[in-house]
């Protein structure tokens, strides 16, 4: 009796073994560009999704609205391993922006959902326009009164021992 008991929880710890693990398999969005949430000030030209599982490169979708529900995106999606990635036509108008996706990866069920970034379009668009700066005008290094005497010692001492050196080399080759 104990014996079919112990049988009966270890399948059942099996079981529930294996359907967390199916679970936990399931690919899930990692990381967004613009990320979920935020508001950006630049105008983004794509918008990218990261995921867990590899996705198929031709079943994905992705569409990008803009506040009023038209759509901005331009309809090129690339998908390049664990990222899709859609281009964006310029936005001119403020406000929450909706990115839905539905993403395949091989033997996966589709990834399906939504997510929002606020778009805050700058009220005057103004030329980066550099401004020279005036620079002043570098002055020579000027060296001491005491750097120029040491090194005029300095030069008097390398000549004497020269004359020195020449004078002992006379010596040795005539001592021959």
């Amino acid at each position: 009796m104990k014996i079919v008991r112990i049988m009966q929880l270890l399948a059942s710890l099996t079981l529930i073994t294996l359907i967390g693990l199916t679970n936990a398999g399931a690919n899930s969005l990692i990381t967004t560009s613009p990320i979920s949430g935020s508001t950006v000030t630049t105008v983004p030209t794509s918008v990218t999704l990261t995921v867990q599982t590899a996705l198929l490169t031709d079943a994905n979708e992705i569409v990008v609205t803009d506040p009023a529900g038209v759509r901005v995106d331009d309809g090129t999606i690339s998908v390049t391993d664990l990222t899709a990635t859609i281009g964006l036509k310029p936005l001119v108008d403020s406000g929450i922006y909706r990115v839905s996706y539905l993403l395949y990866s091989e033997a996966d069920i589709p990834l399906e959902g939504s997510f929002t970034f606020n778009y805050s379009a700058p009220s005057v668009i103004t030329p980066n326009e550099p401004t020279p700066t005036p620079t002043q005008s570098q002055t020579p290094a000027s060296s001491s009164w005491g750097t120029n005497v040491f090194i005029i010692f300095i030069l008097i001492v390398a000549f004497f021992v020269l004359i020195g050196l020449a004078l002992y080399a006379r010596k040795l080759f005539r001592d021959r």
